[in-house]
């Protein structure tokens, strides 16, 4: 309690000294970090404050990919005030129109994911895309989110903790995969591209219509990886025939994309973020008392076997085949046995 009660002095101090000490705070739903955020009312402008608590989250790479968007022509909030010491940040607040919630009121799905295509790929004909010293989405990043599958999931699934020896197999075959993945020209990766990251902003045009949130674990890596992210989703099913035009516009725009080195790679992405999620929600669980991201599991897996089917990943989808049968392929139990 005391703890609560001297952050919330600290965030109390900071909102003053920005202007917004009389500004009613409302905190929002949380998301799966330790960041929140709150929307300020009754000031002179709307905003929002985002605490990230020193020691579980920095606000420095979203300061840094923040700016470099906004530089770039895009619609990344504004930023009105900084504490960086503190972990808090007072920035422009886009309204509640992520393209989640505008699905949900029966917007145009095709519409909305032409937006997102449209901004991904003037962002990847960016030349200057990445931004300096920004650190590699590589190899060793993707395995060890990969094995965040052997690591979490199997031994949730199983009840006890997998092998050595399966484990090895599974980090070699997807290091033979990634290799597959490495791209010719990196790009800046925002890495959770997708509905519930986007927004319709008020009032603007273009790619400048679509906010774009949560960006601040991006890395310099292959462009196909945010492709995927939108197109898969683990956690609302496309409408029909939305995937293959999303991918048909962003090859329109971006020719590469059209060859069978980006479709391998891209499936290779795919299969190894939705192995990473199938771990991260089984984690989010066991560690940190969110069970309600197990109910998206069963989606996940069949985004998986979907992307398995890929020639390149017939031997990682014969280890899956031995150590996950399709029968078995669901969310473990919410906590573990007695």
């Amino acid at each position: 309690m005391a703890g609560s009660e001297a952050r919330a002095d600290v965030i109390a101090a900071f909102l003053a000294a920005a202007g917004f000490g009389a500004a009613r705070l409302d905190w929002l739903a949380a998301d799966a970090s330790f960041r929140r955020y709150g929307r300020l009312s009754g000031s002179s402008a709307p905003a929002l404050v985002m605490d990230a608590p020193p020691g579980r989250e920095d606000v420095r790479p979203w300061l840094s990919i923040a700016r470099h968007l906004k530089g770039l022509g895009f619609s990344a909030p504004a930023v009105l005030a900084e504490d960086v010491a503190a972990g808090l940040l007072l920035i422009e607040d886009f309204g509640d129109d992520t393209f989640t919630r505008l699905l949900a009121k029966g917007a145009d799905e095709g519409a909305l994911y032409d937006l997102a295509i449209d901004v991904l790929a003037r962002l990847h004909g960016c030349p200057d895309a990445v931004p300096a010293g920004l650190a590699p989405y590589d190899t060793e990043r993707l395995l060890a989110e990969a094995l965040l599958f052997t690591d979490w999931y199997l031994p949730a699934l199983r009840g006890r903790e997998t092998g050595a020896d399966e484990r090895a197999e599974f980090e070699a075959l997807w290091r033979e995969a990634f290799s597959l993945a490495v791209p010719p020209r990196p790009t800046l990766v925002l890495r959770d591209y997708h509905v519930d990251n986007l927004m319709r902003v008020p009032g603007r045009d273009g790619i400048a219509a679509c906010g774009l949130l949560d960006f601040q674990d991006g890395l310099a890596g292959h462009p196909a990886y945010d492709l995927v992210s939108l197109i898969e989703d683990a956690r609302r099913d496309l409408g029909p025939g939305i995937a293959a035009r999303a991918r048909d516009r962003y090859i329109a725009q971006c020719p590469a994309a059209g060859d069978h080195a980006f479709a391998a790679a891209g499936a290779v992405l795919a299969a190894g973020r939705n192995t990473k999620i199938i771990g991260i929600f089984t984690r989010l669980c066991r560690r940190d008392g969110k069970p309600r991201y197990l109910a998206h599991i069963p989606r996940v897996w069949r985004l998986l076997e979907g992307d398995l089917a890929h020639p390149a990943l017939a031997r990682l989808a014969r280890w899956f085949d031995r150590a996950v049968p399709p029968a078995s392929r669901a969310a473990p139990k919410a906590e573990a046995a007695p």
